[in-house]
């Protein structure tokens, strides 16, 4: 845009060079980053309320406060030496270990039929699956209870009491919406490499362990970390199933050490708590890139 001086010389301006100090603020910037600030305050509170009852000395909810007096390990030594916690621990990690790993297999293998399979009762059968899920797992539990029941009277390694049966209980329900969210990812992987592979002879299980469970590496970490986390924070299932202390989990243990004397307790309990949670962490940090890319490339089918 042109416009005359004083001198009659035209000068050109420009709309975009109005300075900076005239451009608009959002008057809603602030009320944003406000309601930011209060959002992670809420969230941050009972981490930070729970750590600092973990490491107070007088160990106790009365005396528990937002800045601890002194720190300690008093604590920690009253857990281990009440308790067997090292044991409940050692339980958590191989039930949830152990059932994430079967579970992701049952549904990888289910996935891979519905996905590249084609056979009567296919759209039926996941249906069913999307329904089943719709009812809460409560609903199984006087079954499960007596299934167990009778079958530790035949085999007493698989019933109940004992970590085997509670693994095989919590894989009873290890397809849903795995099979959903692993076949979506399926579904991204080009079916011509099976045809090729098919062409050169391979099988189904040579197809599916040599080629596809290699492409589909960022799901299989995706689902295994929600089955892993899933299960090592289960509380109903394990507190019907365990009843001997040595072979309880830590979220059925320290529930037990919490209800005998919520008071005397309570900074055990906060201490267990902050020693649980570092299974949990670690996971997220090893594989939060492969969770971030399984999500999104599974949830675009």
């Amino acid at each position: 845009m042109t416009a005359p001086a004083d001198n009659g010389t035209a000068v050109t301006t420009h709309a975009f060079d109005a300075p900076p100090s005239a451009k608009k603020r959002d008057p809603w910037s602030i009320v944003r980053y406000l309601a930011l600030a209060a959002a992670l305050v809420f969230a941050l509170f009972p981490i930070w309320f729970i750590v600092a009852a973990a490491v107070n000395p007088a160990g106790n909810l009365n005396t528990t406060q937002l800045l601890p007096d002194g720190f300690g390990t008093g604590n920690y030594a009253e857990l281990t030496s009440a308790r067997p916690f090292w044991s409940w621990y050692k339980n958590t990690l191989i039930i949830a270990g152990f059932g994430s790993i079967f579970a992701v297999f049952i549904g990888v293998c289910a996935a891979y039929a519905f996905s590249r399979l084609r056979f009567a009762g296919r759209r039926p059968g996941l249906m069913t699956l999307l329904l089943i899920q719709m009812f809460p797992s409560l609903l199984t539990f006087v079954a499960l209870f007596r299934i167990f029941t009778d079958l530790g009277d035949v085999i007493p390694q698989f019933g109940l009491n004992t970590s085997i049966g509670l693994i095989l209980a919590y894989l009873g329900g290890a397809m849903g919406g795995n099979v959903w969210l692993l076949k979506g990812y399926f579904d991204t992987v080009p079916k011509e490499l099976d045809e090729a592979a098919k062409v050169d002879g391979a099988s189904h299980a040579r197809i599916f362990f040599s080629m596809t469970l290699p492409l589909i590496t960022p799901i299989l970490v995706t689902v295994g970390m929600i089955q892993f986390i899933g299960l090592f924070n289960e509380f109903l299932l394990a507190s019907v199933f365990l009843k001997d202390v040595e072979a309880q989990t830590l979220g059925v243990g320290l529930n037990a050490l919490l209800t005998a004397d919520r008071n005397k307790y309570f900074g055990a309990f906060c201490m267990g708590a902050v020693l649980a949670s570092a299974p949990i962490v670690l996971v997220y940090l090893s594989f939060q890139r492969q969770l971030i890319g399984g999500l999104t490339a599974g949830s675009v089918k």
